[in-house]
């Protein structure tokens, strides 16, 4: 007489279930949400020297929020520092102002 087949056989498919994965999780960024004297200068020492700038570029590399990077570009402008090559919704682009240029 035949065994009956249970589902604790050891089968093709086996009796354990799957385990899912956890995922993987993006660390949070801590930017600044206000400017303090040590962005304020490295602002306007080193973003002239940029080749590309825009608002992802400064959030990523000087640690500020969207807005405050949005503001910044807005006043190294203004004071001539960099200049607007493309503007597409609101994805600004510049570039460093040179004395050729001018």
């Amino acid at each position: 007489m035949p065994k009956a087949v249970t589902a604790t056989s050891s089968g093709p498919k086996g009796s354990k279930k799957k385990k899912w994965s956890k995922g993987k999780v993006k660390e949070k960024a801590n930017s600044a949400v206000m400017v303090d004297q040590n962005i304020y200068d490295k602002l306007f020492k080193e973003v002239g020297s940029y080749r590309l700038i825009s608002v992802s570029v400064l959030m990523d590399r000087l640690k500020i929020n969207g807005s405050l990077a949005r503001a910044a570009l807005k006043e190294l402008e203004a004071q001539g520092l960099i200049k607007k090559i493309e503007t597409h919704h609101s994805q600004l682009i510049y570039t460093r102002s040179t004395a050729a240029a001018e």
